[in-house]
């Protein structure tokens, strides 16, 4: 059995509704089942991002933790 990855972003204008966002999620799912991958989950991915020193100091940025959001498909 293959399985597949995809992150994913809400990508809405302005705020958005839950709706807009159920429905992209509907739509990026769609998309991967026409090709011929059933859905299985989707969930967050946390990981750190290493900060920059920047030059000489200079536009340093700190380190954090970023989440992403997966759907995982398999065929």
């Amino acid at each position: 059995m293959n399985y597949k990855v995809v992150p994913f972003t809400a990508q809405v204008k302005n705020k958005g509704t839950m709706g807009e966002v159920a429905q992209l999620v509907q739509s990026a799912i769609q998309q991967e089942a026409t090709a011929g991958w059933e859905f299985v989950s989707c969930g967050n991915i946390d990981t750190v991002v290493e900060g920059t020193s920047g030059c000489f100091g200079f536009g340093a940025k700190p380190g954090g933790v970023t989440s992403v959001m997966v759907l995982v498909f398999r065929k």
